[in-house]
C-alpha cells in the first residue's frame, strides 16, 4: 500500500445472505460506522475493491460469492471431540457445552480456532469449525459516509486510530 492509494473510509451497510432479498446477517448504522484503512488487508479484498473509488455520500450495492468471501462449507471442519478435553480443573466445563455456543480453542500446534457446539453427546461434542459465513454469498448495500487521507502513523501501523477525525 502506498501513501497515494491509502484512504480511510467510513461506511454503513446492511449485509444479507445470498442477495438483496436474503436474510439480514448484519447491519452497521451511521451512529457506529465501520472505519477501515483501504489496502491494509483487514477486510475482504473484494469488499475493498467495490468501495475504494466511491466518495462521501455515494451508495453501493454488490454481492461477493462464497468462493471469494469465506469459501465453501467444509464438511471436514465438523468434528467429534472427546468430552474429556473440556475438563477444566478436574471438572467438566458444562457451561461451555451448550448447543450454539462458540468456544475459542487451540489445535496441537497452538493455532487458535473458533468452534460452534452443534451437539453434546454422552462421550463426544460435535463442533463446527467453519467460519459462520462459509458457503454463503454475501450481499452488501450501504453508503460511504466519510473518506479521508490517513495519518502517517495509520499507514505504518496498518489500521485506523479511533481518535482521528
Amino acid at each position: 500500500m502506498t501513501q497515494s492509494e491509502a484512504k480511510v473510509i467510513a461506511l454503513t451497510y446492511e449485509l444479507r445472505e445470498g442477495g438483496p432479498e436474503g436474510n439480514v446477517l448484519e447491519s452497521v448504522s451511521s451512529e457506529q460506522p465501520i472505519e477501515f484503512l483501504f489496502g491494509a488487508g483487514r477486510l475482504n479484498q473484494r469488499f475493498e475493491e467495490n468501495v475504494k473509488d466511491l466518495n462521501e455520500g455515494e451508495s453501493f450495492e454488490f454481492t461477493i460469492s462464497s468462493d471469494h468471501a469465506y469459501g465453501p462449507f467444509n464438511d471436514k471442519a465438523v468434528v467429534d471431540l472427546p468430552k474429556n478435553i473440556f475438563v477444566v480443573d478436574g471438572e467438566l466445563a458444562e457451561d461451555l457445552l451448550t448447543e450454539g455456543n462458540i468456544i475459542n480453542m487451540e489445535d496441537k500446534e497452538g493455532n487458535p480456532h473458533r468452534g460452534k457446539v452443534l451437539e453434546v453427546g454422552n462421550e463426544n461434542v460435535k463442533m463446527d469449525f467453519n467460519h459462520p459465513l462459509a458457503g454463503m454469498d454475501l450481499h452488501f448495500r450501504g453508503e460511504v459516509i466519510r473518506k479521508r487521507e490517513p495519518t502517517p502513523e495509520e499507514i505504518t501501523q496498518g489500521y485506523v486510530n479511533p481518535q482521528n477525525p
